[in-house]
């Protein structure tokens, strides 16, 4: 598979009168006969590898790091190792998602997460934007971010029952400013026309550059953006979806900080993003949140008796909603006529379940005796009409793309559907908001977190590597700040499924 560090064992003639070959030349004629390849001996590494090779009684293992352009050997260890840990890494803008995979066979160690400490700084990529222009704050972004990798990697490194030096290659999958940021890079153009980054596609670099924890020569790899809002996470998710190797015309979406989608095959892929994550994600609700312990994930209201049941992730008393709570929870609504088209709601179908707030009615899904904390699930106007424009973005978002190479969404042989948002929502109520196409549920595919899955096969796969050079020069990037289409679209979409019913032909209908 030819992982991105890979070990060669390496057995030598000794040096004599006959032969006084170098020992550093006499090492790397040895793999190249052994490999194929010729690497580079790093000037920082000569005088530990020669060391090391004479130590070893000129036989052992070579450690070589694949560097994209050259190979590069690093160190010289007497025995071959069974494990050679590596870390793949969703640099995520709320929260961090790692894996420990050993390189040798490319099974999983550990996996873990945490959340990123520079949401203190700002809960979204805007205002860190805005953050890092100030003063020191773009020294004290990456430091925070470097900080939670660090965290994050002794958490892998103890589960797995390895140290941190000897993590020997990072793989980083993330949006383009959270990259720019774990670079040090400045993302003040990100977010201003022509939206244009400091660097699409990062060279490799070595971990001690960053002040990372794992080996000092581990390779860390960045996975390539195409734009300021097409970053290196969607790339994972296209290998990770296989979707640049099919025959048929699929789509992937990626719902995070903001809602990514891809359309193609493997001739042609075009691909956009817009501001519908949050909302998605249960990050509009007041009382939103991640996907986690306590997270209301399933709701349903009998449209007769108007009789509510929910569900928890863990079967755990409700502390918030999150996405796919919110997406059952509104498509009750509407089924039940608790709220009207437009998103509005009419109180008086079931006035027990409202109170009153500082911002208007609310609807109580959990009860303050029902709930973790003593306080009420409560979800508000407010967060109602958020999410109307959230899932009208969504439905904007895929008709635009998929109207500007002139496919239907009867066209598309699977959509591909990221994250937790793909884990956890039912497609069957998406499609009752018009968030998504009214298609066959077996059309709908969750893949998990792709970002992460992409991550882990480039630090396994050469291909894998070589095609993120081939995908970044594929795509066609649809920007939709300037799109006029798409603010049309939005427009008819903020109704309930759509002010063109036609569109969902499996949506009930109510005057």
């Amino acid at each position: 598979m030819n992982p991105i560090v890979q070990l060669i064992a390496v057995e030598t003639s000794k040096p004599s009168l006959q032969d006084n070959t170098g020992d550093l030349d006499r090492l790397r004629k040895a793999i190249e006969l052994s490999s194929g390849m010729t690497p580079v001996i790093p000037f920082s590494c000569m005088a530990r590898v020669a060391k090391d090779f004479r130590q070893a009684d000129f036989k052992g293992t070579a450690v070589v790091n694949d560097m994209g352009h050259t190979m590069e050997l690093v160190d010289f260890l007497k025995d071959t190792p069974a494990l050679l840990p590596a870390m793949a890494l969703d640099l995520g803008t709320t929260h961090l998602e790692a894996a420990l995979i050993n390189l040798v066979d490319g099974n999983i160690l550990s996996r873990s997460n945490l959340e990123n400490r520079q949401i203190q700084y700002g809960a979204d990529i805007l205002t860190r934007i805005h953050f890092a222009g100030k003063g020191n704050g773009l020294d004290v972004l990456h430091n925070e971010i470097v900080s939670t990798i660090n965290q994050l990697t002794e958490d892998l490194a103890l589960q797995a029952g390895v140290t941190a030096d000897n993590i020997r290659a990072l793989s980083v999958s993330g949006n383009t400013t959270m990259v720019h940021l774990f670079l040090g890079l400045d993302p003040y153009h990100l977010c201003r026309e022509p939206y244009t980054p400091l660097v699409n596609w990062p060279d490799l670099c070595l971990a001690s550059d960053l002040r990372l924890i794992i080996h000092p020569h581990a390779p860390v790899w960045v996975m390539p953006s195409v734009g300021s809002y097409f970053g290196g996470d969607l790339i994972s998710g296209i290998l990770a979806s296989g979707l640049d190797e099919k025959e048929e015309v699929c789509m992937l979406i990626d719902v995070g900080t903001n809602a990514e989608v891809v359309l193609g095959n493997r001739e042609w892929l075009i691909a956009c993003a817009g501001a519908a994550g949050p909302a998605l994600e249960g990050g509009i609700a007041a009382m939103g949140m991640r996907a986690g312990p306590g997270a209301i994930e399933r709701v349903t209201i009998d449209p007769e008796t108007l009789e509510l049941k929910y569900k928890t992730i863990d079967g755990s008393p409700p502390k918030g909603i999150c996405g796919s709570g919110i997406i059952d929870l509104v498509a009750s609504f509407y089924l039940s006529r608790i709220i009207d088209i437009r998103g509005k709601f009419r109180a008086d179908r079931c006035p027990s379940r409202f109170v009153q707030t500082s911002q208007g009615p609310a609807f109580v899904v959990a009860t303050e005796e029902e709930s973790a904390d003593g306080n009420p699930v409560i979800f508000g106007q407010v967060d109602l009409d958020a999410m109307m424009r959230s899932k009208a973005a969504m439905y904007s978002i895929l008709t635009t793309l998929t109207n500007q190479v002139g496919v239907g969404f009867g066209d598309l042989d699977k959509i591909y559907v990221a994250g937790a948002f793909g884990r956890h929502i039912d497609p069957k109520q998406a499609i009752t908001l018009g968030m998504l196409p009214d298609l066959p549920l077996e059309t709908f595919e969750p893949i998990g977190n792709s970002s992460l899955a992409g991550a882990e096969r480039v630090l396994m796969e050469k291909k894998s590597r070589d095609n993120c050079r081939k995908l970044i020069n594929k795509i066609t990037y649809l920007e939709l700040n300037v799109n006029q289409e798409f603010m049309i679209r939005f427009s008819g979409s903020r109704f309930i499924p759509h002010t063109d019913t036609s569109l969902f032909p499996s949506v009930p209908v109510f005057d």
